[in-house]
């Protein structure tokens, strides 16, 4: 900064009353020594003006730049700051980057708020080059339009910056190529695991649809064969009969269990639960598991206490059947057991027998798909080994816990455990039909509506030697047509026919016809839950195909016993 000259001192001097030089030393040493102590200030102020490392410099908005220290010089890089010194109007061709503008901009914001702090802009440079800086910027109250600045060159913190932001981009796009591998790698895995899923399901589904175009001509074998063996036959003849109908029991206990199989993997079973009593779930296994044992040279007892379960009646039957079937096929001599043990809110079914029993390391092992037991009759040996695996899958279905126990030479326990119902249900469902007095079939007329000429036939030869007056017709139309106007006295009907029409519309049909509830039949290889629902909506019994003709005699005399 310039130093005050002789004519300011004396002004000075003069202002305030001093007169000369030598009055201010004789009379006033107290101001002398102030004056002193302010060049001592502006000297130190001029040191740090010129040795600072940042820029300074003075200017005004009016003229332009008027002073300027050697840091800035340097920065910008001139010999002098007297080379920085520029005129307003060189200003921003000579300093700024940004131009006349970037000074506009500059000067309303220090006019807005006397001030301008971190900002930062480009300087150019002696060069043409520029410099990456700091500004602040200090409009002076004290003199109009007199502003100071001090600089700070950033260049290497740009360059830090650029070279982080350098980096960050490297890394980000390795991230995202890593990502899309990582993201091709999933889809492939993605496109392998939805291939091998759609092969999955193909197969469930051609095994599926397999086992039920299979039961069809299953169904019609096994009518045929039970009309034969009803009838007088030589021993040798009557032999092979029976022969041919244990064959057909194993395939359709083989396709059974491989169709339900299907639908586990497919999850197309779901629980329908509901209240029973517990002598309607295990009143019709003791019934059907009777003759099985006595055949096999076994005795059944079944204990069945008074109390209500909640459960799914049709998926607890499968699992308790699969374990009598089980008991009765691997028990050489003695006895089965059917029965129940309560274990606070719940209910364990238990199923004893004496056979040989398991060895402890197979315990687990029995409950695999295709895994059968090495013990039993080898003669009576049947299936692939499905039975417990179908119970462990439904059982996790209904999340009811399953439980085995065995001694070798003594025997095994299979147990699961249901929940208790907290009433009784309020109308029993589901009750195998009763036995009724005396025989109803002979002289009955019966319908029967299947569109496969082979059923149409073996039901035909067995409702025949029943004593039923059978009408046999493929669709609703040729029904009509033979029944003569003529209601018949009980309709057996498929359920899925030809043109997408099903057994239920053609007994709909027919009982508004003839305007009458004709009881009825519904005979499906369908084990859909739809198609359960729906006869259950209609009122109709369901058997399915391959049906049993002891259990459809059964469920034809109830039902005409009751019209009758």
């Amino acid at each position: 900064m310039p130093r005050p000259s002789d004519e300011q001192r004396q002004a000075l001097a003069g202002l305030l009353g001093l007169g000369s030089h030598s009055a201010r030393k004789s009379h006033y040493p107290e101001l002398l020594a102030r004056l002193e102590e302010l060049e001592t200030e502006r000297n130190r102020y001029k040191w740090l003006f010129e040795h600072a490392v940042h820029g300074i410099f003075q200017a005004s908005l009016q003229e332009g730049m008027r002073a300027a220290n050697p840091a800035l010089a340097r920065m910008l890089g001139y010999d002098s700051p007297q080379d920085c010194l520029w005129p307003l109007t060189d200003l921003a061709t000579d300093l700024f980057v940004g131009g006349a503008a970037e000074l506009a901009r500059i000067r309303r914001e220090l006019q807005r708020g006397n001030g301008l702090f971190g900002y930062e802009t480009r300087l150019r440079r002696k060069d043409g080059s520029h410099v990456d800086v700091l500004m602040n910027l200090l409009l002076k109250p004290d003199e109009e339009g007199l502003v100071e600045g001090f600089v700070a060159d950033i260049t290497e913190r740009i360059l830090a910056q650029q070279r982080l932001q350098t980096l960050n981009d490297e890394l980000e796009q390795r991230v995202l190529d890593r990502t899309r591998e990582l993201q091709a790698l999933n889809e492939q895995l993605s496109e392998a695991r939805d291939a091998a899923e759609a092969a999955n399901l193909s197969k469930d589904k051609y095994l599926a649809a397999a086992s039920h175009d299979l039961l069809q001509p299953l169904n019609a074998a096994r009518l045929l064969v039970s009309t034969l063996r009803e009838r007088q036959l030589p021993p040798s003849e009557q032999l092979l009969v029976e022969r041919t109908h244990q064959a057909l029991e194993g395939a359709e206990d083989l396709l059974t269990d491989l169709l339900d199989i299907s639908k586990l993997d497919q999850s197309a079973i779901k629980p329908d639960l509901d209240v029973y009593h517990l002598d309607e779930v295990l009143g019709p296994l003791a019934s059907e598991f009777q003759s099985v044992a006595e055949a096999a040279g076994l005795e059944l007892r079944v204990r069945v206490p008074r109390l209500s379960i909640t459960t799914d009646f049709r998926l607890l039957t499968r699992i308790l059947r699969n374990l009598l079937s089980n008991a009765c096929r691997y028990t050489e001599r003695g006895r089965v057991l059917l029965g129940c043990r309560r274990v606070g809110d719940r209910l364990r079914l238990e199923v004893w027998d004496s056979g040989r029993g398991i060895p402890e390391d197979q315990l687990q092992a029995i409950f695999l798909e295709f895994n059968q037991l090495n013990v039993g009759r080898a003669a009576e040996r049947k299936g692939v080994g499905l039975g417990l695996a179908i119970v462990d899958r439904i059982a996790s279905m209904l999340d009811y816990p399953v439980q085995v126990r065995s001694q070798l030479g003594r025997g095994s326990v299979f147990s699961i455990e249901v929940p208790l119902a907290d009433a009784a249900p309020v109308a029993c469902q589901n009750v195998e039909p009763r036995p009724v007095t005396g025989d109803p079939l002979p002289g009955q007329r019966l319908l029967v509506v299947d569109n496969e000429s082979s059923i149409l036939n073996s039901m035909s030869a067995l409702l025949g030697q029943w004593g039923c007056e059978v009408v046999a017709a493929p669709d609703l139309g040729d029904a009509l047509a033979m029944l003569g106007g003529q209601a018949p006295d009980l309709i057996v009907a498929d359920y899925h026919l030809d043109h997408d029409v099903t057994g239920c519309e053609v007994i709909q049909e027919i009982r508004e016809i003839f305007n009458r509830p004709v009881p009825a039949v519904i005979i499906t290889a369908d084990r859909s839950d739809q198609c359960r629902r729906e006869l259950q909506q209609l009122g109709v019994p369901l058997l399915n195909k391959p049906v049993k003709p002891g259990k459809l005699r059964a469920v034809l005399s109830q039902m005409l016993g009751k019209a009758g």
